[in-house]
């Protein structure tokens, strides 16, 4: 897929690019620090090349990955386009939550991607933009949440009132707020499993409908109740973090409570492989999204491959 967005005249980072000069460049430099990891790697002057370095729970960050996500949001920004929005009106939260926006097709079902990170650090550089990006080239439209670390409990809380903020929003953000679905990696598959689960209102959010599909990577979660959403999960064999039967016997539950739910298990992708290049997890977001239009069909909010 036909990834190429550059424009002529904008100033692009390299991999020997540092933290710092992501920071300062004039069209990230409103919101950059919400793209960090932690807040003290505000201080890092780390290369972009070594950028793994600060989200040691997760494997196989490819610079070139992390640079096209990096350079995507340069490009909107450039263009006029807004690409970050605070959800919340306090000052003490905006100081450290906000969303992400990667544009797909005007009023196209959205995705809402939680990054993990243990709950200690919010992983977007490598596990969030990457996946909003090819999100957005399928035509469906991103979100990556910037939320408080901490615990499940306010990570949680931040994603339901970001998810209550999209919804009182669509219009102007000309997204549909039909059929829309939650995305999670590590920590952040627990959350978006939450969501699921218990719906927004209970974790502090409006009243909202549930989403048509969950997307949960590599994550120890095993509840489930059987009013859970269908759901699409990953993993590999190798993860020494989250273990694959776990989800297995997690996916397993959710069909026998006739919910539909597939999981696909990979052998050599470790934990937090994020999109997956270089592993034999490399392609599975095609098969989650693919998963995510079969609900779309069934729910009636889309027709075909293309989105309308």
């Amino acid at each position: 897929m036909d990834r190429d967005f550059r424009m002529e005249n904008v100033s692009y980072l390299k991999s020997e690019n540092t933290v710092q000069d992501m920071l300062t460049h004039p069209a990230l430099a409103e919101f950059s620090r919400h793209m960090l990891p932690r807040k003290e790697d505000a201080a890092s002057n780390i290369s972009i090349k070594n950028i793994g370095r600060l989200i040691p729970w997760h494997s196989h960050v490819r610079p070139e990955i992390v640079l096209s996500g990096i350079n995507r949001l340069i490009s909107d920004s450039s263009a006029g386009k807004p690409v970050f929005y605070h959800y919340y009106t306090n000052p003490i939260k905006t100081e450290q939550t906000g969303l992400f926006f990667f544009r797909g097709k005007p009023d196209a079902p959205f995705a809402l991607i939680c990054p993990g990170g243990g709950f200690r650090y919010v992983g977007s550089l490598h596990e969030g933009f990457p996946i909003a990006e090819i999100i957005s080239a399928h035509g469906f439209n991103a979100f990556v949440l910037q939320y408080r670390t901490g615990g499940e409990k306010i990570a949680c809380e931040d994603m339901a009132h970001a998810l209550s903020w999209i919804f009182h929003n669509a219009e102007s953000l000309a997204v549909s707020v039909k059929g829309y679905s939650v995305w999670g990696g590590s920590a952040g598959a627990r959350m978006a499993a939450d969501l699921g689960s218990y719906g927004s209102s209970r974790l502090g959010g409006d009243d909202l409908p549930k989403p048509a599909a969950v997307i949960m990577a590599y994550t120890g979660h095993d509840w489930i109740t059987r009013e859970d959403p269908p759901t699409f999960s990953v993993v590999s064999s190798d993860d020494p973090i989250a273990s694959a039967n776990v989800m297995i016997q997690r996916t397993l539950a959710l069909k026998d409570a006739g919910i539909d739910a597939e999981i696909r298990v990979f052998n050599n992708a470790g934990h937090g492989f994020g999109i997956g290049t270089g592993t034999d997890a490399e392609g599975w977001i095609d098969e989650a999204l693919r998963f995510w239009e079969r609900q779309l069909v069934k729910e009636k909010t889309f027709r075909g491959k293309n989105v309308e």
